[in-house]
């Protein structure tokens, strides 16, 4: 026979059962995106081959054009860009969820309520980190180095961690509030537009002179000059300060839409 007290049952309320169902439920989140093609496609593959076909295409213009190596643009570009699509993946399987009625299962049985979000933010930041290091893998390949040591090195991947958490919980603010996962996958126009508006696509003395100010305070362009900066040197404060008030702001904005969201959707 188990002894009483070793049988006894954590509270379903309380930080270990919070901090144990949130690695739980984390480990299920990463191992159905693996399983799943169109994440896997929207985290690893695409962004590894948008990144070789930018070096084709345009990496060698805009080195006679700025005298620079592309690759510091266009490898911050990706990895952002990546944590973008990804997370509008994840908003679609998390949709899907909802409408299955898996959310509500959870709620019924004996988890921690804010395990689930925090479970998901998790997964996206594991994500987005693998994902971002992937890319850097496939940089390097091509050329991509590291020139300012060894801290600006590891900020430069905490930089699409932070913007794609942003990112994910708007996302996530919509798909629970919205039935429609079109809605969710047309966040992708607005993505691909800031992509190609942005200063890791072509340099910003390449657009005309009016749009100029629009790309260079965008937020996909914040957090490209600001990777740019720890990668290679040059001005880091203003880039830096804008890609924290967007990031941080879009969390302030719509954290609490989206957990009271994930909330409802929950109890349906």
């Amino acid at each position: 026979m188990i002894p009483t007290a070793s049988r006894a049952t954590v509270a379903e309320s309380s930080l270990l059962a919070f901090g144990s169902h949130t690695l739980i439920q984390t480990r299920r989140l990463l191992v159905r995106w693996v399983r799943n093609p169109v994440t896997l496609l929207e985290t690893l593959i695409v962004p590894c081959l948008l990144l070789v076909m930018l070096d084709t295409v345009i990496g060698g213009q805009i080195r006679r054009f700025t005298g620079s190596e592309a690759l510091f643009g266009s490898v911050p570009l990706v990895a952002v860009v990546g944590a973008l699509s990804g997370a509008v993946a994840g908003g679609i399987l998390l949709g899907r969820e909802r409408d299955a009625g898996l959310l509500a299962r959870f709620w019924v049985l004996p988890v921690h309520r804010g395990s689930g979000l925090a479970s998901r933010i998790l997964a996206e930041g594991c994500r987005i980190l693998l994902g971002t290091v992937a890319i850097v893998a496939v940089g390097y390949l091509l050329g991509f180095r590291f020139q300012q040591g060894v801290l600006p090195s590891l900020a430069f991947f905490g930089i699409p961690v932070l913007f794609g958490l942003a990112f994910a919980t708007l996302v996530t603010a919509v798909a629970v509030f919205t039935a429609k996962s079109t809605l969710v996958e047309g966040i992708t126009i607005v993505t691909s537009l800031m992509m190609f508006f942005s200063t890791g696509f072509v340099p910003l003395a390449a657009y005309p002179q009016w749009i100029q100010p629009v790309v260079q305070n965008q937020p996909l362009s914040a957090a490209v000059d600001t990777m740019r900066a720890l990668a290679a040197g040059g001005a880091l404060a203003r880039p830096l300060t804008l890609t924290l008030a967007w990031s941080l702001g879009a969390i302030v904005v719509f954290a609490v839409p989206a957990a009271i969201g994930y909330r409802r959707a929950s109890r349906r």
